[in-house]
């Protein structure tokens, strides 16, 4: 696949340590790299992909009252009520991470955070819907490139905790 993410033509995606991991798991992924546009979140990946932003899932990372960090996955077309997964998890808060402690805790620049191969290990919190969906596109470790992947094979690689947190945009 080429595309002009830099102003040259790249036909490889990059090896991260998300790629890395999934290879090591022996989970089938396929990869796709797409112009990266800064605050395009998702909207931008499936309108580049020409995919449903309901498949593409966004990796937020996430604080409790504590400063514990966890991570959400919840479809790109959707918001995540922080009020139902704060009640969910038990906390009395939950927000999102400001972008520089959210790169410190995943190793990941915000927009090209996958939950895959993360600095530090979190808890992983999934919108139980996306579980229903036959695949679903990841980042895959850097900005401009998602993964695609079955989302049964999550559970394969990761330790998640479906919820019921999704608010529709």
């Amino acid at each position: 696949m080429t595309n002009d993410l830099w102003g040259d033509s790249v036909s490889k995606a990059p090896s991260t340590a998300a790629t890395r991991l999934l290879k090591a798991k022996a989970i089938p992924f396929t990869e796709h790299l797409y112009r990266y546009e800064d605050h395009g979140g998702t909207a931008v990946c499936a309108r580049e992909l020409g995919v449903d932003e309901h498949l593409i899932v966004k990796t937020l990372v996430m604080e409790d009252e504590a400063g514990k960090p966890l991570m959400v996955l919840m479809h790109g077309d959707r918001d995540v009520s922080t009020k139902a997964l704060a009640r969910q998890i038990g906390a009395k808060t939950v927000q999102i991470c400001k972008p520089e402690v959210a790169n410190k805790h995943s190793g990941y620049l915000v927009g090209g955070t996958s939950p895959f191969g993360t600095r530090k290990e979190m808890k992983v919190l999934v919108e139980s819907s996306i579980l229903a969906l036959e695949h679903i596109y990841l980042n895959g470790g850097s900005r401009g490139f998602l993964v695609r992947m079955d989302s049964r094979d999550l559970p394969k690689v990761l330790e998640i905790s479906p919820v019921e947190v999704q608010i529709q945009v």
